[in-house]
């Protein structure tokens, strides 16, 4: 018999609830109910009626904004004005894949253009890939969810999703919404599991025509590597996202977007900032602007509306970000701020010079901490912000527009923010890791291409 899922509070670690796991058998019910709704065409919703359950769902989220909130703050331990934001996200990005549904179509392709290609019309449609798998992350529980469910049920594909264990609760109530708002459950169904072997043997089924992974890049390339032929994927891990500060950007004016771009969710964003680059003529008053308001910030319970700093996920994470913060101060780094608050949070921190192959300047730290690193000449910052084996988003702040535009030019990213932090994103814009940050492109609307493929139809005897 399978046990229980236990979930917990991120802050606390206190017992949310107990919820049913999966096993072998019910994903294969699952995936096999999945697949059938998927192979009979005659029953494939038409698009009318999957724009108005995705406006459905958006009004009963709308409805159910500060529980989801709450949950998402005890689950995940988001601090809870930054989770009704992310609740707020997933009601505009469920409007958001029904309006792409307005213009989501095929094309004419010219014809006659040859003597063997005259009377002929031809043109595109769009049809859904098939099944979708989707594995998602623990940091936005509800939003990535969105991000996979949306895009999927707008073009009709059937979707599984497994949420994280520690944050399922999230995932398994938004599923309840499409079910509310007349969705058949067919369409939708969550897998729960905490599973790896099992988690990988869903990712990897047969019956699986796109695996949609958010999370670690070494799971993610991973199961990449195990997909049947014609399955495919898109990948969205994470990096170690730069930033340049110049010499002409008003310290007073920036400092409090990187903190958000640096602290959000106690770091724990695939595009949180993380390494500064910061010309030596401000170097040390950026550096001292940046300890102070980073002392500032108000670090604990994140169900509390005055919190802006919570706990990182799990005991282990926390004990992990201490160790990597230890080995670069022993090595020389300065540090500003620091300490436990408690087994799962951290009090925020900056690094000063960290030796460059230490982890925080080298691995996603993924925890409430940002490294400061000076530089006189601009070409060299840039070569080291692009010197990892993965690539993001990144940032420049200047008022020069010589040396933003250089920035922007020369930066290894799949985005560049100037003058904004790097966890800047909207839902409906491209979002996308390079190299080992992942493969594929997100965004709501990207999502939506990479889940449906084209149809031509040729029609002979035209004239």
């Amino acid at each position: 018999m399978t046990p229980n899922l236990k979930v917990y509070q991120a802050f606390d670690r206190a017992l949310i609830a107990e919820i049913p796991a999966d096993d072998a058998a019910v994903l294969e019910h699952k995936l096999d109910v999945a697949a059938k709704a998927y192979a009979d065409r005659s029953a494939w919703l038409p698009t009318h009626r999957r724009m108005a359950i995705l406006r459905r769902v958006s009004e009963l989220l709308s409805e159910n904004r500060d529980r989801f909130a709450i949950m998402i703050a005890r689950e995940g331990g988001k601090p809870l004005t930054d989770a009704i934001a992310e609740v707020t996200r997933g009601i505009d990005g469920l409007v958001n894949a029904a309006d792409e549904l307005r213009n989501f179509g095929g094309k004419e392709i010219p014809m006659g253009l040859t003597a063997a290609s005259t009377d002929r019309w031809a043109f595109t449609t769009k049809e859904p890939i098939g099944v979708v798998a989707a594995i998602s992350a623990f940091n936005h529980p509800l939003n990535l969810n969105v991000h996979q469910i949306a895009p999927a049920v707008a073009v009709g594909c059937p979707v599984i999703v497994k949420p994280a264990a520690t944050t399922p609760i999230s995932c398994i109530e938004i599923v309840k919404l499409f079910w509310e708002a007349g969705l058949d459950e067919r369409w939708c169904q969550t897998f729960i599991t905490e599973d790896n072997a099992l988690a990988e043997s869903f990712a990897t089924d047969q019956r699986v025509a796109f695996l949609s992974f958010i999370g670690s890049a070494k799971v993610g390339w991973y199961l990449k590597s195990k997909l049947p032929p014609g399955t495919r994927c898109a990948l969205e891990h994470g990096g170690a996202a730069p930033v340049i500060v110049d010499r002409s950007a008003s310290i007073d004016a920036i400092v409090g977007t990187i903190v958000k771009g640096g602290y959000y969710h106690a770091g724990q964003v695939c595009v949180s900032v993380q390494r500064l680059f910061v010309h030596n003529d401000i170097l040390s008053n950026f550096t001292d602007a940046l300890a102070v308001r980073v002392a500032s910030l108000h670090v604990g319970d994140p169900t509390l509306k005055e919190t802006e700093v919570g706990p990182l996920i799990l005991p282990r994470e926390t004990d992990r970000v201490a160790s990597w913060t230890k080995e670069a101060t022993d090595a020389g780094a300065r540090q500003f701020g620091g300490g436990r608050l408690s087994e799962t949070t951290l009090l925020p921190s900056v690094l000063l010079d960290p030796p460059a192959d230490a982890k925080v300047s080298r691995l996603e730290v993924f925890g409430p901490l940002t490294c400061v690193y000076g530089y006189s000449d601009l070409n060299e910052a840039i070569r080291i912000a692009n010197s990892l084996p993965y690539a993001f988003q990144a940032s420049v702040f200047s008022t020069d527009i010589t040396v933003a535009l250089k920035a922007a030019k020369h930066l290894d990213a799949s985005a560049v923010l100037v003058n904004d932090h790097t966890a800047f994103r909207t839902d409906w814009m491209p979002f996308a890791g390079r190299r080992q940050s992942g493969y594929g492109v997100g965004g709501i609307p990207w999502t939506m291409e990479e889940m449906a493929d084209d149809k031509m139809v040729v029609l002979n005897g035209v004239s």
